[in-house]
């Protein structure tokens, strides 16, 4: 038995022990932050400094840096070591030990003018030092009271051990040795201490349990991810003994990706959801079937002992009720279905090909179409690009007889900023229905249509606005990197740019990021040629990438479109507020306009709004209207 100075001395030293390495880690990680607030300042300057000197005095460039930021250090010298401009920070400044943080010494060749600086991080040092010391406060008192708690536990323990013990010393007894021993578990400290051991077992295989729940289920709507359909077909369906045999079917959201840039996250998570609850109560007629979510658009579904037949009459429920509730929202369509027979001796990787087989055969065929593949050995021989081939003939359709339907969304400016309407475009087949448009674009992609598809988008939004007489406003067209670098479609552009003086000034091509990024060169010949003749370039999704400022101010594009993962929730994320800021800031110097997309609530508009960003797109600003 421990006493009490013993517990205490063990108990100091793990609480040493544990404070020492808090403390390292702490120093460690604080070092870290401030070497990289150091490197990205090198960073802002050697963008910002070149800027300013040729219109400023150094002079006014320190004030300038001194008012943006805090110095501990800042000296400016040229290229001959004489020294311009020297700062330090007066007063004593708080450190701690073991950081090695120090100034940082760059050179501007252009310029001769070599910077020597320092930030001040006495508020991060301070604040990590009252840390530091709170710790080591909760620390020793932890170790007094664990040490009172474990010697008054342990006292009476062994009291209560010792009493019962004496009680029961006839189970001692010689004479008794033929006797059962079953009484001894009787003894009320041994079954305390049994009870204990149980609880703490249960404890661990509920937290485990609860673990793998968790690493198996998906957070939105609940049911098996894609790890668990793995592990259910292989350890189900394909054992050895009995008739393991069913259908496969995998459910594509195709809106998701229209809904999520359109409506918002938060409506695109309410379509998956609505999807998902309209697939489970279909399968619950069927007994032993199970649903996965295996990413973000697509769901699996088993019908065990079920035939293709039967399967079939499942998905054309599933078609129906798909397309009620296209009925009851604000959707082109709901979901895609693929149907595959399956049996032992089929591998999951074949059946999950044959399946996108099955869905691309009917995502050209009609809203919410279901297709049961049943060549097997579509994969095995050149009937491979059956699918393909389907696409090939629906993109064909549409660009011979032009059936494209053109949708304007609202893109809200902040006080006199002038901004434009984004046109979206939608395709339909030969019924006159939706086609999936982010398969469509793909699969456009992929057969290399794309350019055609740009140029029947062109040539149909310049006839609208022609006929419509909307040369007072201006609007947005997105243009595929594919398209860009293509010399054919750029002199075709231009020519029939050319044509249309007036509405040309009206128009701003949209291009990603990753996009320009492709081919700078052509990139650049394609934004000269739209200045030329009076259109504009917005960059979109800025911020995925990693563009250096000096390729934007070399491209010098009108607009960049802030990618929706920096704008969303940005009501509460302090880091891409910074950002945001940071972004505006510099782009505002290059005369370039900020735009933000998938503003979904208030919240989040009026936090951009003190960011000064220059226009809004997204669900809360304006849904899309036909043009």
């Amino acid at each position: 038995m421990y006493t009490f100075s013993q517990l205490l001395a063990r108990n100091a030293v793990l609480g040493l022990l544990f404070c020492l390495l808090i403390c390292a880690c702490s120093l460690f990680f604080l070092n870290k932050h401030l070497q990289q607030q150091q490197i990205k300042h090198q960073q802002i300057l050697t963008d910002l400094v070149p800027r300013m000197l040729p219109r400023a005095e150094i002079k006014e460039l320190t004030q300038i840096l001194r008012a943006s930021f805090d110095y501990r250090l800042l000296t400016l010298s040229n290229a001959d070591g004489e020294s311009l401009y020297h700062y330090t920070k007066p007063g004593k400044t708080f450190s701690l030990p073991l950081l090695t943080t120090g100034s940082r010494e760059f050179f501007l060749e252009q310029q001769e003018l070599k910077i020597n600086f320092q930030l001040a991080s006495d508020k991060s040092l301070l604040f990590t030092g009252k840390i530091l010391l709170a710790i080591l406060l909760a620390t020793s008192a932890v170790i007094l009271i664990a040490g009172l708690l474990s010697t008054r536990r342990y006292k009476k323990f062994f009291a209560s051990v010792s009493k019962q013990i004496k009680l029961d010393m006839s189970l001692l007894d010689p004479q008794s040795r033929g006797q059962s021993r079953e009484d001894i578990f009787q003894i009320p400290a041994l079954k305390q201490g049994i009870a204990e051991i149980k609880e703490l077992i249960e404890a661990q295989v509920a937290a485990s349990t609860a673990l793998e729940k968790e690493a198996y289920t998906d957070p939105l709507t609940k049911l098996n991810n894609r790890s668990r359909f793995i592990q259910y077909f292989e350890s189900q369906l394909s054992q050895e003994g009995g008739e393991n045999f069913g259908v496969l079917l995998i459910s594509r959201c195709s809106e998701l990706q229209t809904v999520n840039q359109i409506h918002g996250y938060h409506e695109g998570d309410n379509y998956i959801a609505r999807v998902a609850k309209i697939i489970a109560a279909s399968l619950s007629n069927y007994p032993g079937a199970e649903l996965f979510r295996l990413n973000s658009s697509d769901f699996a579904s088993i019908l065990p002992n079920v035939v293709l037949k039967e399967a079939e009459r499942f998905a054309q429920e599933l078609t129906d009720k798909f397309s009620s509730y296209q009925q009851s929202s604000d959707l082109d369509s709901v979901a895609y279905t693929g149907l595959v027979y399956f049996d032992q001796s089929k591998p999951l990787g074949e059946l999950l090909a044959l399946a996108d087989t099955g869905i691309s055969l009917a995502q050209t065929q009609g809203v919410n179409a279901w297709f049961a593949q049943k060549d097997t050995d579509i994969l095995k021989n050149a009937s491979a690009n059956y699918g393909n081939q389907n696409w090939r003939q629906e993109i064909d359709s549409v660009l011979e007889n032009q059936r494209l339907s053109l949708y304007v969304q609202p893109i809200q400016p902040s006080s006199t900023n002038k901004v434009y309407g984004e046109i979206l475009a939608r395709f339909l087949n030969a019924n006159n229905e939706m086609l999936p448009t982010a398969s469509f674009i793909a699969m456009a992609e992929k057969l290399d249509k794309i350019v055609a598809v740009d140029r029947l988008i062109v040539e149909t939004a310049i006839g609208e606005i022609s006929s419509k007489n909307l040369t007072e406003q201006s609007f947005g067209l997105n243009i595929s990197s594919r398209s860009i670098n293509d010399e054919h479609f750029l002199i075709w552009l231009e020519r029939r740019l050319l044509r249309e003086p007036a509405i040309t000034s009206r128009l701003i091509f949209e291009i990603s990021e990753y996009g320009l990024q492709q081919n700078i060169q052509s990139s650049k010949r394609f934004i000269d040629m739209a200045h030329r003749v009076g259109s504009r370039i917005t960059v979109e999704k800025f911020g995925v990438g990693l563009t250096s400022f000096k390729f934007f101010r070399d491209l010098k594009p009108d607009f960049i479109k802030m990618d929706s993962t920096y704008t969303r929730d940005i009501d509460e994320d302090k880091n891409n507020q910074y950002f945001l800021r940071l972004m505006v800031d510099l782009a505002h110097r290059l005369s370039i306009s900020v735009l933000a997309e998938s503003v979904e609530n208030q919240e989040e508009k009026h936090a951009l709004q003190k960011l000064f960003i220059d226009g809004y797109q997204g669900f809360y600003i304006g849904k899309p209207d036909k043009l």
